[in-house]
């Protein structure tokens, strides 16, 4: 399997280039967000790809930190705040537990949108997280998760039989899809309270 960083380096412009797929859903997420943040917040994106979110929401607070574990990723996002004059989001390529992220935080918020069913092993990564959210701060996350046996329609189940192929041949990165119920257990376990919970295409 091709290493994520290689990975999403590789596939940075295409993902830069694509559209989002569901707009009104993507809306829908960015209100929610934008309901927990207050302006003299200090965010930490984790996983930002191409930046898109971060400077979305970069209006709602005083700063963000926006990270990514590939370098292309990190310098799209840069060149789109530039080409957008947004002077109060700063990429970093980086990952909890790097010295960079550390640094700037504790944050009053730390985001993960998208990001989690990619972990290979989440609970070392929540691990380290946890300690750059500060008391009373919040981690917001959106993820993928498995649909219930009776609920999962044909394009996941040809998602889940296609996948490892892919993998193999280095055009999928790790991706492990959780039940709702287990992805909430393993951030409750890395110390968190959950808070709000919903579902979002």
């Amino acid at each position: 399997m091709i290493a994520a960083q290689d990975f999403w380096d590789k596939a940075a412009q295409g993902y830069a280039r694509s559209p989002v797929r569901d707009e009104a859903a993507y809306a829908t997420t960015l209100d929610r967000v934008r309901a927990h943040l207050a302006p003299a917040d200090h965010v930490l994106e984790l996983g930002c790809g191409t930046g898109t979110t971060a400077l979305k929401l970069a209006d709602a607070v005083a700063h963000i930190t926006a990270t990514d574990i590939s370098g292309e990723m990190v310098r799209i996002g840069q060149e789109k705040a530039a080409a957008e004059a947004i002077t109060n989001v700063t990429f970093l390529r980086g990952a909890p537990g790097d010295a960079a992220l550390a640094q700037h935080g504790p944050y009053d918020v730390v985001t993960a949108f998208n990001l989690l069913h990619l972990i290979d092993d989440l609970p070392g990564y929540l691990a380290r997280v946890a300690p750059l959210v500060k008391p009373g701060g919040l981690f917001i996350s959106k993820s993928v998760c498995r649909p219930d046996p009776g609920e999962a329609g044909f394009k996941f189940r040809a998602i889940r039989l296609i996948l490892p192929v892919m993998q193999a041949l280095g055009k999928a990165p790790y991706v492990a899809f959780r039940p709702i119920p287990a992805l909430e257990a393993e951030i409750e376990a890395a110390g968190f309270t959950i808070g709000e919970t919903g579902n979002y295409p």
